[in-house]
């Protein structure tokens, strides 16, 4: 009587592997891309956010802006939401001392708190760094 032989051979056995090798090796860079990617939406979408707190503290102050976004103004914002990209630091950080847009890298948000100045009452991403399109973080 002649057995059956069942399974597979070594040759086949190396070829998966390497098949699941290569798709690893295409698949973990596009990972990564995308968490970059979603971090820097979650950055546009924390900003559009303190963005939209300010327009309601200035709308029912009449035409104040807010001079600190960080302590004084946590019943229209609270906690002030971190800058997510990585470039950013991923903190909730709020540079005040600034009188227009960001002119160097930097962690957190910007916001112009100076009155008369071309950008008072504007928080900016507080970094000239790029993000995965290229477009500087200033320009959110």
């Amino acid at each position: 009587m002649l057995k059956s032989k069942k399974g597979f051979t070594l040759i086949e056995l190396m070829i998966v592997v390497a098949i699941i090798g290569i798709l690893a090796a295409v698949a973990i860079p596009r990972f990564a891309q995308m968490l970059d990617k979603s971090r820097e939406g979650a950055t546009k979408g924390n900003l559009s956010a303190i963005r939209s707190s300010i327009s309601i503290y200035y709308s029912e102050k009449e035409g104040v802006w807010p001079t600190d976004i960080s302590t004084s103004f946590t019943s229209y914002l609270y906690p002030i939401p971190p800058a997510k990209a990585n470039q950013l630091g991923n903190v909730s950080t709020v540079d005040v001392s600034q009188t227009g847009v960001p002119g160097s890298a930097g962690v957190g948000w910007s916001y112009i708190a100076t009155a008369g100045q071309t950008y008072t009452g504007n928080v900016f991403a507080n970094s000239t760094a790029t993000d995965t399109k290229g477009s500087s973080f200033t320009t959110y």
